[in-house]
């Protein structure tokens, strides 16, 4: 039996407060503003962290603001979505002996300032007259857009969802980042001169062939698809994880919770979706995982909130049906599960042992088992690794003037927003670079 939600909205309010200007100030006073800072490198955007910090501390929230725009244009998702724990405060020297400082904290107070007096990156440049064709909005492609609008070029980017944003408008959970700061960066964007077109999908409503004629170079920032299938009987009752967040995200007031919530998978969004869960009213929440909490993808930081939530765990534990009555789940089986020798992923493969079903109730199953990869790189006739887009060190793919960036192209390594937005600005340049070159006339002696 389902629980209505009432008060999603609530129950999914951003966790943080943001900061006051008195506790910034303290916060800010306490960075030793360190010559060469490990926490400078250990962000992947490489943010000046003293140079922005010091400028709360004197009051100069417009040039903190800017500090990290020159690195970051999308500042206020990164501030909040990044593992701050593994990344910059991780790296912070004060972490061994005393409390890091609470950089993503001090990061979120100056974009809200930026937010709150449009105190945005202004476009200089003299028009290039090149055009950029940028397919999808979220991280990585409004990154590149706005920094290649920044060195006069004309961008527009195609989203096939009907807002802007991405993963961060749509997969991300709200008690991280809410809705409206996803679509205010896309709104800064927007006034940096880039357009943006919602509800295009390439090779539905525009050709990969009308981009490449129209446009001095196409860049793709396509993510990855939905989840996949789990191949055992039962899964069309199983919901999606990522259509779960959406929901909560754009629906939330509408959105159902089983009082009995089982959700399969052990990474960061199988912690946002069980969190939603508990949030909103379940009385039981469970995460099913086939191996142990040694190899676990979420981040340890989020394993530790998970539990701190209530959610329980069910580890060495595979499923393999779900068991209907009247089309409607009343439990996941599973086969208990041992580790054997790493298979290719580098963990311990696991082997399910025979005869060993057990059934867990549940009355709500949700799948959060990674992401499949997309069909558009066919559609283009790119090369792909591992179903991935595969590109050089200026991102470009095998097909000329066509670049992708993002998750579409990360076959290894972490996958995460901000080395999304770094992919955006590393690309930009370098597409910036070209065009110039292409463009420049030829001496001749």
């Amino acid at each position: 039996m389902e629980l209505e939600v009432k008060d999603a909205g609530k129950a999914l309010a951003e966790q943080l407060p943001s900061l006051t200007p008195n506790a910034a100030a303290v916060e800010a006073d306490r960075c030793l503003f360190c010559y060469d800072a490990p926490c400078t490198h250990a962000c992947p955007t490489h943010i000046n962290i003293p140079r922005f910090i010091k400028k709360i501390a004197t009051g100069n929230l417009r040039g903190s603001a800017a500090t990290i725009f020159a690195s970051n244009l999308l500042g206020a998702t990164c501030a909040r979505v990044c593992p701050v724990q593994e990344l910059c405060e991780g790296a912070c020297v004060l972490g061994s002996d005393h409390k890091p400082i609470a950089i993503g904290r001090l990061q979120r107070f100056a974009m809200d300032y930026a937010r709150e007096h449009n105190s945005y990156p202004a476009v200089t440049a003299t028009p290039s007259g090149k055009s950029i064709a940028v397919i999808g909005a979220g991280p990585a492609g409004l990154s590149c857009s706005g920094e290649l609008a920044m060195m006069g070029h004309a961008v527009t980017i195609f989203e096939k969802s009907k807002m802007p944003g991405g993963l961060s408008t749509y997969g991300i959970i709200a008690l991280r980042e809410p809705i409206e700061v996803a679509l205010e960066e896309t709104r800064m964007v927007e006034g940096m001169g880039v357009k943006i077109k919602t509800g295009v999908e390439i090779g539905k409503d525009i050709s990969p062939a009308t981009l490449q004629n129209e446009f001095d170079a196409v860049v793709l920032s396509v993510g990855l698809a939905r989840t996949p299938g789990l191949g055992i009987a039962g899964e069309e009752a199983v919901v999606d994880g990522l259509e779960f967040i959406e929901a909560s995200k754009v629906a939330a007031a509408k959105l159902s919770v089983g009082r009995n919530v089982i959700v399969i998978g052990a990474g960061n969004t199988a912690v946002d979706c069980a969190t939603i869960a508990k949030r909103l009213g379940a009385e039981l929440v469970t995460m099913v995982y086939r191996r142990t909490d040694r190899e676990m993808s979420c981040y340890e930081h989020e394993y530790d909130f998970a539990r701190k939530e209530g959610i329980d765990f069910r580890f060495l534990s595979q499923p393999s049906r779900v068991v209907l009555k009247d089309g409607l789940p009343v439990g996941l089986e599973c086969l208990r599960v041992e580790l054997g020798a790493p298979d290719a992923s580098g963990r311990p493969a696991p082997a399910p042992v025979e005869g060993s079903e057990f059934v867990l109730a549940a009355d709500q199953i949700i799948k959060a088992v990674g992401q499949n990869k997309l069909t558009l790189a066919a559609l283009l006739g790119l090369e792909t690794r591992k179903g991935f887009i595969t590109v050089d060190a200026n991102f470009r793919t095998n097909v000329a003037g066509v670049y992708a960036i993002g998750d579409c192209i990360r076959s290894s390594g972490v996958a995460s927003t901000v080395m999304a937005v770094e992919d955006g600005k590393l690309a930009a340049a370098a597409i910036h670079q070209q065009i110039v070159q292409r463009a420049a006339p030829v001496e001749v002696n």
